[in-house]
């Protein structure tokens, strides 16, 4: 091995860094802010309720370059992101990688979702691309590089089966396909135009996650369609993360990751 060729620990290690995982006491954003935090990332969790925050950031395995920490912000209000993305900032003396997983869900499906409901829903892709112009500025003033990683979807892909959704809830919401078809190409865009400045816009798409309480019905449902036989169970999303986050991706930019146990190979 040359030299100048980083091993493949450095090239995932994240000690001295900070990530901001917004969502982060959630289902998939715990994992997610678990995975930083164990690459050696200081990890700056946010909720829109701070308490809730900081308790999840409590219980993130300690690193060297100092504690993790919780954060207000709710990525639906403008004010609220500029605020939260500066006590990062302040609390974590700068911001290295961004998790934009924070999600305001929504129950109804094309047969009654309301015009105001559709416009809400895709309002969290404001809240995604505000946080992230956030972080490029930050980075350009920093003279430092920065990565950006969106949190899509397989439905932001391809549609969904009706048939797996019949009789037992809503259809998955098309309000929520479009929101993450939304992403993927906002991640492209992004990345384009911020490569010159050294920051990164990946997307992280994850398939059949189900958080625990989903009708053991649509489960099985779920699972007939995926290639793998099962759904996803969230530590399968950590190597994942950690790789946009790292160097390991270094020169990855633009691109759409899909961990969805063959779901989109059909």
């Amino acid at each position: 091995m040359s030299g100048d060729e980083p091993s493949i620990r450095q090239l995932f290690d994240l000690g001295g860094r900070v990530a901001l995982v917004t969502g982060g006491s959630g289902y998939l954003g715990g994992a997610m802010a678990r995975a930083l935090a164990e690459a050696g990332a200081r990890v700056a969790v946010s909720s829109r309720v701070l308490e809730k925050a900081r308790e999840a950031a409590a219980e993130l395995p300690p690193v060297d370059s100092g504690p993790h920490f919780g954060v207000e912000l709710d990525h639906m209000d403008e004010t609220s992101i500029a605020a939260g993305f500066s006590s990062v900032v302040e609390q974590g003396g700068g911001v290295d990688v961004l998790v934009n997983n924070g999600h305001e869900p929504l129950a109804s499906d094309w047969t009654d979702v309301t015009g105001e409901q559709f416009t809400r829903q895709l309002s969290n892709a404001t809240g995604y691309f505000l946080l992230a112009r956030r972080l490029r500025e930050h980075a350009v003033a920093r003279g430092s590089t920065a990565s950006v990683i969106m949190i899509g979807s397989m439905y932001g892909v391809v549609a969904s089966y009706p048939d797996a959704y019949t009789e037992i809830g809503p259809a998955s919401p098309v309000a929520y396909h479009t929101l993450k078809g939304g992403l993927i190409q906002m991640t492209r865009h992004l990345a384009a135009y911020w490569a010159g400045d050294r920051v990164r816009v990946n997307c992280l798409s994850p398939g059949p996650f189900p958080a625990p309480g989903v009708a053991p019905e649509l489960i099985e449902r779920l699972s007939q369609k995926i290639p793998v036989g099962r759904i996803g169970v969230p530590h399968e999303l950590k190597g994942a993360i950690v790789y946009l986050a790292s160097d390991a991706s270094s020169y990855v930019t633009g691109q759409n990751m899909i961990v969805d146990g063959g779901w989109t190979a059909w």
